[in-house]
C-alpha cells in the first residue's frame, strides 16, 4: 500500500492548470531526496533525440507529457486499479543529454537507469527518439537478456544509417541483440507497416526469432488474439515494453516524426496495453511523442494515457 507522501494531487484539492507540473501529479524525488529508497516505479523524462534521422522534436517530448499527465486521475476506469495506492509512485525528473554528443548522452542515461535499477525502482520512461531505449536496456537488463514487448511502425532493427553510423533512432533493437541485452526469441514487435528502403531489417528479425506482426495480420486476428501470442512469447521471465507512438495511426496521433498511415485508433491503443496483464514489465518506454507536429496536444495527452494503463497493469500483477 502506497504512503501518504506517494499520492498524487488530486483536482478536486487544486485545478489540473494550477501548480508546477510533474508526471501524474507525483512527488518530484531526486536520486539525494530522503524517499528515494521508498520508490516503486519512477517515471522518467529524457529529453534527447540526438538519433532522430528526419523530423526532430521529441526532445520537447516529456516536458509536454508531463503538462498533459496533469489530467491523469487515481483510478482506472475499466479494470478499477488505482496504481498510485497500490505502489510508491514518483517523478524522478529527467536525464540531463549532451544534444552534441550521441555517445555521451547515452552513457549519461545509463548510469542515471543503473542507479534507478540498484535502488529497485521500475522505471517508466517517456522519450525522446526511439533510441533512447538503448541505454535504458543496458541498465535494465544487468541480470540477463530481457524479453520485449514493442509496439511501433518500424522494427528499429536496422544495421545502420548514412555510411555506418550505428546509433539512430532506427537501429537500437539491432544493437540489443547483439549487446546480449534481448532474448530475440522473446521479442514480438507488433504493428508493422509503411514504405521500405529494403528488407534488411525484417530478414535480421526472422534469423535471429524475434517475431514480426504486421498490422495487417494485428487487423486480421484482432487485439485479444495477437496479444495472447505476445504474452505467451515473452512468458514469465522479465520483459521490457517499449511504445513508439506511431504505432498509432496518425489520424489520433499526428504528433511524431515518422507517422505511418493505416494504424490502430487511440482505443486501440490502449487496448493492447491491458492485454499486457500477467507480463513481468521490468521496465517500459513511450518515445516519439514530438511537440512541434502536435498542435492540438491530443498525441501527448494519447502518450501520457498509455503510460498510465501500463502503470495500472504493472500495479495490478504486483498486488497478485
Amino acid at each position: 500500500m502506497s504512503e501518504p507522501f506517494f499520492q498524487p494531487v488530486s483536482g478536486f484539492e487544486l485545478p489540473r492548470f494550477a501548480g508546477v507540473p510533474t508526471f501524474m501529479r507525483l512527488p518530484y524525488v531526486l536520486p539525494d531526496h530522503a524517499r528515494y529508497g521508498d520508490v516503486d516505479v519512477g517515471v522518467i523524462g529524457v529529453p534527447w533525440d540526438s538519433g532522430t534521422t528526419n523530423r526532430p522534436g521529441p526532445r520537447h517530448g516529456p516536458r509536454q507529457l508531463r503538462d498533459a499527465s496533469t489530467m491523469i486521475r487515481a483510478q482506472h476506469a475499466v479494470s478499477g486499479v488505482r496504481p498510485f495506492e497500490a505502489l510508491n509512485c514518483a517523478d524522478l525528473g529527467d536525464v540531463g543529454p549532451n544534444p552534441a554528443d550521441i555517445a555521451d548522452s547515452m552513457e549519461r542515461i545509463t548510469n542515471f537507469y543503473k542507479g534507478v535499477v540498484d535502488a529497485g525502482i521500475t522505471p517508466l520512461t517517456a522519450g525522446g527518439d526511439h533510441l533512447t531505449s538503448l541505454p535504458v536496456l543496458r541498465a535494465v537488463a544487468k541480470d540477463g537478456p530481457l524479453g520485449m514487448v514493442h509496439f511501433d511502425s518500424h522494427t528499429d532493427l536496422f544495421h545502420s544509417y548514412f555510411n555506418g553510423q550505428m546509433y539512430t533512432h532506427g537501429t537500437p533493437f539491432r544493437r540489443a541483440v547483439e549487446e546480449g541485452l534481448l532474448d530475440p526469441k522473446r521479442v514480438v514487435q507488433i504493428g508493422l507497416r509503411g514504405s521500405m528502403y529494403d528488407s534488411e531489417d525484417r530478414d535480421f528479425a526472422r534469423a535471429e526469432g524475434i517475431r514480426l506482426i504486421l498490422i495487417e495480420e494485428f487487423f486480421d486476428r484482432g487485439v485479444a488474439d495477437v496479444m495472447a501470442e505476445a504474452r505467451e512469447i515473452v512468458g514469465e521471465k522479465p520483459t521490457y515494453v517499449s511504445y513508439d507512438i506511431d504505432f498509432v495511426d496518425p489520424t489520433f496521433a499526428p504528433g511524431t516524426g515518422t507517422p505511418e498511415v493505416g494504424g490502430p485508433n487511440s482505443y486501440q491503443a490502449l487496448q493492447v496495453c491491458r492485454e499486457l496483464e500477467g507480463v513481468n514489465i521490468v521496465g517500459a518506454d513511450m518515445v516519439e511523442v514530438s511537440p512541434p507536429f502536435d498542435a492540438s496536444g491530443n498525441t501527448a495527452f494519447l502518450g501520457v494515457s498509455i503510460m498510465f494503463e501500463i502503470l495500472c497493469v504493472i500495479a495490478a500483477s504486483r498486488a497478485a
